[in-house]
């Protein structure tokens, strides 16, 4: 017999275990997030060009895919608590070493080393997420790990960009570093201790199961899209908004942060209820539409005022944020509990993978020119867009297969997906 498709926790502790793998988020997020904005700067400390920067923002996410392909083959042998205390150990230690890099190789590695780490404590949140709340619930609760997205942008990166300005880009990875033993402490304390590890676990089986059946590979496909459309953008938002928009980087840019992430913490709790209330494919195509129709503004946005600077950022970090929730929930409804560590691991490693392949493709079209201004963003733009439209046909795809991926809460009980059926 399978596991429960998910373990019932009281709604006080459901609530403190949600809060603290959003806070493991928080901080997974913002090691990723802190490298954006810091890029003008260490474009200068190690004399690298755009293209370069690319690579150690993408070394991340490659590094976090190699990982996580890996982990999909042990990780449903333990307890999830034990696994992402461990994991997220080595990816404390390797932020350190990030603010200790002393050359553009040694950062790479560390860059490297903090994907690893990082990629698959991210992939036990999401698991821990499906182990603890029920499918039809599912929606609100991935809002609430998400929103660690817009903390991310409201306290972390501000507070980096200023430390940055004030002792060097090493500032930022110590603040981390440290912000990450806080959450290492109330993790060990607040996780509940549930019982996940599959007993006569048979790696390649399990790993066989969960790359043949057509259900999980839609859902593969689907999340790499949704990871595409944004991370081919992100990386040069915050440059080109100095470069392109004229926002100083100590006050200007980390303020324009602020309000995108004020107006993200707003819409992500409300959409994550709509996503539990509404069909969720209906749902991520609206706000797919939306964020087609920033980046067409954003990309394309020349020497600007401060406020509107920020309301572009709002916007742009709003739509993006807000096709999370739904996809997500899909996402994960579409695995059988006794695959979810695994699913979730290759989930993420196709997601991380996706990230780095994106960085690469637009530092391609991306050039700094001598003025100082960065080309070829509304190229980029372009190609954000159809990952955008990608995505949403990826999703009517899954739904087709498995209709109760995209069901909300009180219309359909969601089936159990067959283990090692094809669809």
């Amino acid at each position: 017999m399978p596991p429960a498709s998910h373990h019932a926790l009281t709604p006080g502790r459901e609530r403190a275990t949600l809060l603290t793998l959003a806070a493991v988020q928080f901080t997974h997020v913002l090691d990723f997030m802190i490298m954006m904005p810091l890029g003008a700067q260490l474009m200068r400390a190690f004399n690298i060009t755009p293209s370069q920067f690319t690579h150690l923002v993408a070394a991340y996410g490659l590094a976090a895919a190699v990982s996580g392909f890996a982990g999909g083959f042990v990780l449903d042998r333990f307890d999830r608590k034990r696994s992402l205390l461990f994991l997220y150990t080595g990816f404390a230690l390797a932020t350190v070493t990030c603010g200790l890099a002393p050359t553009h190789h040694w950062l790479l590695a560390a860059r490297l080393a903090a994907g690893a780490f990082g990629g698959l404590a991210g992939s036990m949140v999401s698991a821990m997420v499906g182990d603890i709340v029920p499918p039809q619930r599912r929606g609100r609760a991935m809002s609430i790990v998400m929103s660690a997205f817009p903390l991310a942008s409201v306290l972390g990166v501000p507070a980096g960009l200023i430390l940055a300005g004030k002792f060097g880009w090493h500032a930022a990875f110590f603040l981390l570093a440290a912000t990450a033993v806080v959450v290492f402490v109330l993790a060990a304390l607040a996780l509940p201790p549930i019982r996940t590890a599959v007993h006569d676990h048979q790696p390649w089986r399990q790993m066989r199961a969960i790359m043949s059946h057509g259900i999980h590979l839609r859902a593969f496909a689907m999340a790499a899209a949704l990871i595409m459309a944004g991370g081919i953008l992100v990386p040069f938002v915050a440059p080109t908004f100095i470069a392109n928009v004229g926002l100083d980087e100590k006050f200007q840019l980390p303020m324009a942060y602020a309000v995108g992430g004020i107006a993200t913490a707003i819409s992500t709790p409300f959409v994550g209820w709509l996503s539990d209330h509404v069909d969720r494919l209906k749902l991520l195509a609206i706000m797919s539409a939306a964020a087609v129709v920033v980046v067409l503004f954003i990309t394309r946005l020349g020497p600007s005022s401060l406020g509107v600077a920020a309301s572009m950022m709002a916007l742009f970090m709003v739509t993006m944020s807000s096709r999370f929730s739904p996809a997500m929930a899909m996402i994960a409804n579409s695995v059988e509990s006794r695959y979810r560590g695994g699913f979730m691991s290759v989930n993420a490693a196709l997601q991380q993978a996706a990230s780095g392949v994106a960085n690469v493709i637009a530092g391609i079209f991306v050039t700094l020119e001598p003025s100082g201004h960065l080309a070829g963003f509304p190229t980029v733009g372009y190609i954000s867009i159809f990952f955008f439209i990608l995505t949403v046909v990826l999703a009517a795809q899954l739904r087709n297969a498995a209709p109760h991926v995209s069901t909300p809460a009180g219309r359909m009980p969601p089936p159990s997906v067959p283990s090692e059926a094809h669809a």
